[in-house]
């Protein structure tokens, strides 16, 4: 697959209608600061596309965006950010719940870890989440740049062992240096044909 066209259809509190609702969509989930949007960016190969920050905890909406005029991209709340009140988890751990109930038209969800560290518990619970809803996902281990070639595997044990899948089973990322973009663009490919006519790109 090549991504020929981008673009941000909308940010929302909430889940609810938008321009274009219907095509299959792809979620992206992880705790702040993990570079979800860094990953979207870089697959896009567009800068600006999705806002990113040095400050964990910014994406605060579901934020939207079409890619080819055939999928959307849903970026979900970053979960897991300690300087945010109970209350305001609590509606971000709402807003989430509510899309993956409401959804009709999610296929997949590539669930962002960041390959240096253990899996937090917040990242266990969306994982048991997942699999409890019976919602297909992939994981992502990003931040691959940071540590050698060498030290993944081992790196990977702990993150395969918490989120309960196979090494074969993650795919390692970088946004820095583009590591895993095309085998993440294969894994959309495959995941979109799988839905038939619709999902077609």
């Amino acid at each position: 697959m090549e991504i020929k066209k981008a673009e941000f259809i909308t940010s929302m509190p909430a889940y609810t209608d938008f321009p274009g609702k219907g095509l299959p969509q792809i979620a992206v989930v992880g705790k702040s600061n993990v570079g979800k949007s860094s990953l979207i960016n870089r697959l896009c190969m567009r800068n600006k596309l999705a806002r990113t920050s040095s400050t964990p905890g910014k994406t605060r909406l579901i934020n939207v965006f079409e890619l080819n005029e055939a999928f959307h991209l849903i970026d979900l709340p970053g979960y897991g950010f300690a300087k945010v009140d109970k209350q305001e988890k609590a509606r971000w751990g709402n807003m989430m719940q509510k899309y993956f109930e409401q959804s009709s038209e999610l296929l997949h969800v590539l669930t962002l870890v960041d390959i240096r560290h253990d899996p937090t518990q917040d990242d266990l619970q969306m994982n048991q989440y997942l699999r409890q809803m019976n919602i297909p996902y992939t994981v992502i281990a990003t931040k691959s740049d940071k540590i050698s070639r060498g030290a993944r595997q081992k790196q990977l044990a702990p993150i395969c062992r918490g989120l309960l899948v196979q090494p074969w089973q993650v795919l390692c990322f970088s946004s820095e240096d583009g590591t895993g973009r095309d085998q993440l663009l294969e894994l959309l490919e495959q995941i979109l044909a799988q839905a038939g006519p619709a999902g077609e790109v």
